[in-house]
């Protein structure tokens, strides 16, 4: 998926976009049982049920670029990695967020090479 991000079909994005979206839901849910800081909600739990119902509809819908399946796993931990940088921003005593802000630097580095953002545009 070498090409500029604009020719990306609606489809390709919904996916990441709900891949991102499962990933906060999941860490959302992770951090309220590990941490007792983090108090429950039933929201959390009710995206992710709908986020990873919709990606498997879109899956079974819409066949898959050759690169979205690993840039929509990425997707998923930018959401991961990205909502526990923000809890541990919000709650400093649960520990340190550097190691989720460097994978999550590095996440969108890498998902932003791969969707064509970080090349160069060829001017005609």
């Amino acid at each position: 998926m070498s090409k500029q991000s604009e020719s990306m079909p609606c489809s390709e994005r919904k996916t990441l976009v709900l891949a991102l979206v499962a990933g906060m839901s999941g860490d959302a849910i992770l951090s309220w049982m590990t941490m007792s800081q983090v108090s429950f909600s039933i929201f959390p739990l009710i995206a992710l049920v709908l986020s990873l119902q919709a990606l498997y509809q879109e899956y079974l819908r819409h066949p898959i670029a050759e690169d979205i399946p690993l840039v929509g796993l990425a997707c998923f931990f930018v959401g991961a990695f990205g909502h526990s940088a923000f809890i541990k921003a919000q709650y400093p005593d649960a520990g340190s967020n550097f190691f989720s802000l460097i994978i999550l630097v590095a996440l969108v580095l890498w998902v932003g090479y791969k969707l064509g953002f970080l090349t160069p545009k060829n001017k005609k």
